[in-house]
Formats: structure tokens, C-alpha cells, sequence
């Protein structure tokens, strides 16, 4: 007799029951109480034997998978206990897994009125700790590619230095290919099947929600390098990332948490102590804001501007996309659009997104929360309030944009009330100090001045 789903929010455990990796594909399953196994497939394509001394950091790495990726079924039911079968996790791989579910759920928490504080205990035995041996990974990077302008002008910054490396991406969006395709790069597209059980439990009435996925995508991407060969792993997250969208009830709530210089640094010690101490996990663009990263890509020319997007929809798995690369309704357009206006010829963003969106009086509301006027910021992966008022400020000041309906409002009703001290755009060119670059792709962060 085959058993059912039921509804997981009545279940008090939920279950990493196994793990496993057979002819490329790596197999992760999970399970509410006694319940039918989630069983979640994540496959590389041509992926060799594991070569012959990587095999135990192969291991660690296929288990920080499993662990990680269990974040997509966990917050469906939430239940009091976790349960890890088989090897016992340590100390510092538990408290990895309970700040991860903790802070990366804080989102999915706040929206469904939930409190995890105290709730996500990942058991373990052992303290861990020490350094994992170096495997001799060759050096050459890994960069995963999102299809917009962060990924773009870290893979310009890394190809100007002659660095080898390899575009690489989660998930069969052909948008994203085809960003890839057109940086030159060799390219490695991995696909992740999530257990169609998830969907079944969504019907059923499951917590659901934001989940931090660009840590899913790192733990991913461990096993990717370790596989291949690739001592680096180099995202394309700014600092603004680490700013939180808001405080709720004594909790700080990151839309970017996954993304930000926190989660960065403990992932990056995570690999060195348990899977390989020549495996580097960084952000290229950590030091960088989000407007300098526009002026970046801004400075690149024409030879993106057709086949990049940033729009959310784009990438959304279920529901409706846009028929064009902007939809013009969401919260990364609106900010894409108003950090690149700075710094691109108007003409040639308004033929990149179709239409002036910053002469839009309908759009006023969804502007005012990226300034944080009234509002806190929209839970997206936007810049900081305090960057999108310098830029819009920057706008109010030239002859082609300060008549734009969005802009003249800004003019004339925001910008008094602010200081202008605050308000020059130069300061957020500069770039911070914190980042985790290893010394051979520093060159790469040069090219970004």
C-alpha cells in the first residue's frame, strides 16, 4: 500500500534520511515523520569518476548538500525535531545548518507570522573544527551566471586578467544560457529536479515561502568544483546584499541574506575545515555597491545590453514570465532602470527596457519603497535605500531627467526633506575594504576601479 502525503504542518520531525551519487546524478531524500521521501535530484552533466584523492572531500561535500538543500522542504511543515540519520553531524556543521535555516527562513517567517528563535536545533556529536586537507584542485574558477549585470561584470573583471574559468549556472532558464553563451567562456549548466512531492505538499496547504536559494546553489556548486576540478567558486554579490530589508520583533530580516558578506565568510571557512583547504568560496563584487556595479556594467558597452535581465520573472518556477526580458512591474526592473540611469545614455536604456519607467506616475509607490520613503525596501534583491536616493537625486540635477514624472515628484516633494550631504553619488563608487578574494583573482578586483 503506497502512503500519502499529508498536510507537514501537523508533523513533528522532519527526516535527512540518505544520500547518495550514481552516474552523475546526486540524490537527496527527506521525509516528514513515516511519510513517502522527498526525493530531490541534482544532475552534472558528463561528470567523470570522482577523481582519485578528492574522494572523501567528494563526501563531505555531497553531505553539506544534502543538509543545505533541505531548506526547500523543511519550511514546508516546520516541525519541532530534525533528525540527520546516519553519520552524526559535528558541532560546527550543525551550527552552520541552524543559522541557514534560522536567517535564511527569517523572510518566509515574517510573512507567515512564524518565530523559528529557538525552534531549529540541528542535533549533532563532536565538536569538528581543524582544517581539511588540500585535494589539488587546479586552478581555475568556477562563476555562476544569473543572466544579469552583477555575474557579467564579474566575468569581464576575471576575463581581463587571463584567469580561466568556466560560466556556470543552476536550472534550464534559456535566458541565462544565452547570457553565458555570450561571454566566451566555457560553459557548464547544471540542472536541479525538486522532488515533485514539494508541490503535492504545497496543494495540501504547506508553509511556503522565500528560501535562501544562492546558498542551495553554493552547496551545489562545492560538489561541482570538487568533481571537475575548480579551486574557486566566485559569486558576483555586492555589499548592499548584506543590509537587511528589515528588523522585526528583535530579528534582522535579509530578502539577500544568502548573498551577504556574513554567510559568505562562514560557507568560505565551512569548505576550508570540512571538504578542501584549497577550495575558495568568495564574492567577486563584496567590496562594491550596487550603483558602482551599474557604472561597471554601464562602461562594458552594447555588447550585453541585449541579452541580459535581471527581471525576477524571468526565473520565477511556476506562474506566468513576461513576454519580454522586463516586465516593468517588479522591483529589480525599477531598480535596474534607476541604477543604470546615472550612468547610460537615456535613449539607450529606455530602448532596453521598452519604456521610461521613471515617467511612469503609477509606478510612485513602488519607487518610494526603493527609497525607503515611507516604506521599508521591497524583499528583492535591490540595492540600499540610501543609494537609490543619490541616484534619483543625481537624475533631479540633469536637463533629460528632471522633468520625468517620477522625478520631478522627487524634486519636489522627497528631495527637501533629505540631507543633502547624503545625497553624492561619488561616495557609493568608492569600494569597501571586507571581501575574501583569493590573491591569484585579486587582479580581477583592480579591474573593477
Amino acid at each position: 500500500m503506497t502512503t500519502r502525503f499529508t498536510d507537514p504542518r501537523g508533523s513533528q520531525r522532519f527526516r535527512f534520511v540518505r544520500h547518495a551519487f550514481t552516474d552523475g546524478v546526486a540524490e537527496l531524500a527527506y521525509a516528514f515523520d513515516e511519510g513517502p521521501e522527498l526525493v530531490e535530484r541534482v544532475t552534472f552533466p558528463g561528470a567523470p569518476q570522482v577523481p582519485a584523492g578528492r574522494e572523501a572531500a567528494f563526501a563531505a561535500a555531497l553531505r553539506l548538500l544534502h543538509i543545505v538543500a533541505g531548506v526547500s522542504y523543511y519550511k514546508a511543515g516546520i516541525p519541532e525535531t530534525i533528525v540527520v540519520e546516519g553519520e552524526p553531524l559535528d558541532e560546527d556543521s550543525a551550527s552552520l545548518a541552524d543559522a541557514l535555516y534560522l536567517h535564511g527562513l527569517a523572510e518566509f517567517a515574517y510573512r507567515n507570522r512564524l518565530d523559528l528563535r529557538g525552534r531549529i536545533r540541528f542535533p549533532f556529536e563532536g565538536k569538528g573544527g581543524g582544517t581539511a586537507p588540500a585535494v589539488g584542485l587546479p586552478h581555475r574558477s568556477l562563476l555562476p551566471i544569473g543572466g544579469g549585470k552583477d555575474s557579467v561584470v564579474a566575468v569581464e573583471a576575471v576575463k581581463s586578467i587571463g584567469a580561466e574559468a568556466t560560466a556556470v549556472w543552476v536550472g534550464n532558464s534559456p535566458l541565462i544560457a544565452e547570457c553565458a553563451a555570450r561571454t566566451g567562456l566555457s560553459t557548464l549548466n547544471i540542472s536541479r529536479e525538486l522532488a515533485p512531492g514539494l508541490f503535492e505538499l504545497n496543494q495540501l496547504g504547506a508553509w511556503n515561502g522565500h528560501i535562501p536559494v544562492t546558498a542551495i546553489n553554493s552547496a551545489i556548486l562545492t560538489l561541482a568544483a570538487i568533481l571537475y576540478g575548480y579551486d574557486s567558486i566566485v559569486f558576483a554579490n555586492e555589499r548592499s546584499a548584506s543590509v537587511a530589508t528589515l528588523e522585526y520583533d528583535g530579528q534582522e530580516v535579509n530578502h539577500q541574506w544568502s548573498k551577504g558578506f556574513g554567510f559568505e565568510k562562514t560557507f568560505h571557512d565551512y569548505l576550508h575545515s570540512h571538504v578542501a583547504s584549497d577550495l575558495d568560496y568568495c564574492s567577486l563584487l563584496r567590496p562594491w555597491s550596487e550603483l558602482a556595479v551599474t557604472s561597471a556594467f554601464a562602461r562594458l558597452g552594447g555588447e550585453y545590453f541585449s541579452v541580459f535581465s535581471s527581471c525576477n520573472r524571468n526565473f520565477r518556477i511556476l506562474g506566468p514570465k513576461p513576454a519580454d526580458r522586463w516586465c516593468g512591474q517588479c522591483p529589480k526592473c525599477h531598480f535596474v532602470f534607476l541604477a543604470l540611469a546615472p550612468f547610460m545614455p537615456k535613449p539607450r536604456l529606455v530602448s532596453i527596457f521598452g519604456r521610461n519607467l521613471l515617467d511612469d506616475e503609477s509606478l510612485a509607490g513602488a519607487f518610494d519603497a526603493l527609497l525607503e520613503y515611507k516604506d521599508h525596501k521591497p524583499f528583492e534583491c535591490v540595492g540600499e535605500g540610501a543609494e537609490a536616493r543619490a541616484a534619483l537625486a543625481s537624475l533631479a540635477e540633469r536637463p533629460e531627467w528632471r522633468e520625468d514624472a517620477l522625478v520631478s515628484r522627487f524634486r519636489r516633494e522627497i528631495l527637501p526633506q533629505l540631507d543633502k550631504d547624503e545625497l553624492d553619488i561619488d561616495e557609493w563608487l568608492k569600494p569597501g575594504a571586507s571581501h575574501l578574494v583569493p590573491e591569484r583573482l585579486r587582479g580581477a578586483l583592480d579591474a573593477l576601479g
